[in-house]
C-alpha cells in the first residue's frame, strides 16, 4: 500500500478566541491534539505535543504500536515538566489521536476523546474510544446515547496529556484497503457535525482539501462552539509507504480560517421570483365568504384559564421545592468531582438546571471506570447523602 492525497485544517470556531488544537501533518505520520488549561495554557500544551511528534526520533526504528507509544509519552513528558515548573500553565493538557501508516497497516495512538475514523464501501467507523466521562457511562449502560449528547458534563475527560508523569496510551492497529479514507479530528467536529453528515461531505467532496474545508465550514454552521480541527489520508495503490524527507506541516494556535470561510451562506440563496398576478402564495390564504360569527363566552375562558395557571403555579412551586433538596455528584471541566445542587439537565449549552454546591480535590481521572459509572449515575439524593459519596473516595486519595 502507498499513502495517497493527504490534507489538514485548523480553525478557532465561532465562540472561542484562541484555537488550542494543533495537528502534525507529516506523511507516514498524522496527530490531532486538542489542548485544554486557562489562559494560554492549553495551546502551549498540544504544540508542545506536536513539537514531540516533529522532533523526537529516538524511537523511529520501533515497531509502530511502541513507536507511537514513546513519542507519545516523550510529549507528555514535556508537558508535565513545563506544567510543574512554570505556574502561568500549570494544570494544563492535551489530547492526542495520532496515526502512523506502514505497509499495509495503519497503527493509531490515542489518548482523550479526539478522534479517528476509517471510511471504506460508503460506510463510516470509529477506531478510537473516547476517554471522557460520558463514553464511560454509555460503557456502562448508565447512558444512551441520546443522554450523552445533552450530558452536563460531556465534556470531562478523563484520560490527558500532562497531568501525569506518565501517561496510559491506546494503541490499535488496523489493516488497510486500497481507497481507505482516514479522518483524525477534535472534538469540536464530532459534537457539531452528524456522522451522516461528515459521511456525506467526505463522499461529496472533489479533493481532500476541499473535504477538510468543507468539515471545518460544518461545524461552524452548526454552531462552532469549539476549535475544529480535522486531518484526512486516503490509502491507494500496492507499493511500500516510504518515510517523507520534506518538512512536516504544523498547524497551530491562532489560525482563523480562509476568508472565504467567514462568507455568509447568503450567497447559497435563490432568488426568489414575484408570481403570477392572482397567484395564491404560501402566506396568502384563500378568501371564503364570510360566516356569523358565534359570540366569545369570555367569562367561562377567563375561568379556565385562572384555574390552568394556578395549576401551573403549584406545579412550579413544587418542582422549585424539589430542585432545592435535590442534589447529585458528577465532574465540572476541569475533571474535580462536583456535588451539584438541582438536576442534571441542560436548557442549552451552558446553561443547566444546577449549580455547584461542594468541588472536591480528587479528580474523575483518579477513579476506574468502574468507579466512575457508579458514583456518576445522577441518582438524586440529598447533600449529605452526595457529600458522603464523594468522601469514601477523598478518604482513598493520597494526600
Amino acid at each position: 500500500m502507498r499513502l495517497g492525497e493527504s490534507a489538514g485544517r485548523t480553525d478557532p470556531g465561532r465562540v472561542r478566541r484562541r484555537n488550542e488544537d494543533t495537528f502534525v501533518l507529516d506523511p507516514p505520520l498524522f496527530a490531532v491534539a486538542d489542548g485544554m488549561g486557562g489562559a494560554q495554557a492549553g495551546e502551549v500544551a498540544s504544540r508542545l505535543t506536536a513539537a514531540a511528534f516533529r522532533e523526537y526520533h529516538e524511537a523511529d526504528e520501533l515497531p509502530p504500536n511502541e513507536r507511537l507509544q514513546a513519542i507519545i509519552q516523550e510529549a507528555n513528558r514535556r508537558i508535565y515538566e513545563r506544567a510543574r515548573t512554570d505556574s502561568d500553565v500549570s494544570g494544563m493538557g492535551t489530547t492526542v489521536t495520532a496515526a502512523l501508516l506502514t505497509g499495509g497497516r495503519v497503527t493509531l495512538g490515542h489518548v482523550g476523546d479526539s478522534r479517528a475514523y476509517r471510511i471504506r464501501d460508503g460506510e463510516l467507523e470509529q477506531l478510537t474510544e473516547d476517554h471522557s466521562l460520558v463514553a464511560d457511562l454509555m460503557r456502562s449502560g448508565s447512558l444512551t446515547p441520546e443522554e450523552a449528547e445533552a450530558h452536563p458534563q460531556r465534556s470531562v475527560i478523563t484520560r490527558a496529556l500532562g497531568t501525569d508523569p506518565e501517561v496510559d496510551v491506546d494503541t490499535v492497529s488496523v489493516e488497510t484497503e486500497v481507497g481507505d479514507l482516514f479522518l483524525l479530528c477534535s472534538d469540536g467536529l464530532t459534537t457539531m457535525v452528524a456522522d451522516d453528515d461528515i459521511l456525506g461531505i467526505l463522499s461529496a467532496a472533489p479533493s481532500l482539501d476541499d473535504a477538510a474545508k468543507e468539515l471545518v465550514r460544518a461545524a461552524n454552521t452548526g454552531g462552532g462552539e469549539d476549535n475544529v480541527t480535522v486531518v484526512l489520508f486516503r490509502v491507494e495503490g500496492d507499493e511500500p509507504v516510504e518515510e517523507t524527507l520534506v518538512a512536516p506541516a504544523l498547524a497551530e494556535g491562532n489560525g482563523q480560517g480562509d476568508a472565504d470561510e467567514l462568507e455568509d451562506t447568503l450567497t447559497n440563496l435563490q432568488p426568489v421570483q414575484a408570481p403570477p398576478p392572482g397567484a395564491r402564495t404560501p402566506t396568502q390564504p384563500s378568501v371564503e365568504p364570510a360566516r356569523p360569527r358565534r359570540k366569545p363566552r369570555w367569562g367561562r375562558r377567563l375561568l379556565w384559564a385562572a384555574i390552568a395557571l394556578g395549576l401551573v403555579a403549584l406545579l412550579l412551586g413544587g418542582a422549585l421545592v424539589g430542585l432545592s433538596r435535590a442534589y447529585f455528584v458528577g465532574a465540572d471541566e476541569q475533571g474535580n468531582i462536583v456535588v451539584y445542587q438541582g438536576v442534571p439537565f441542560d436548557i442549552r449549552d451552558g446553561v443547566g438546571l444546577y449549580r455547584e454546591r461542594y468541588v472536591s480535590r480528587v479528580l474523575a481521572s483518579q477513579l476506574s471506570p468502574e468507579e466512575r459509572a457508579a458514583l456518576f449515575d445522577h441518582e438524586l439524593v440529598s447533600y449529605e447523602r452526595a457529600r458522603a459519596r464523594v468522601a469514601v473516595y477523598e478518604a482513598e486519595a493520597v494526600p
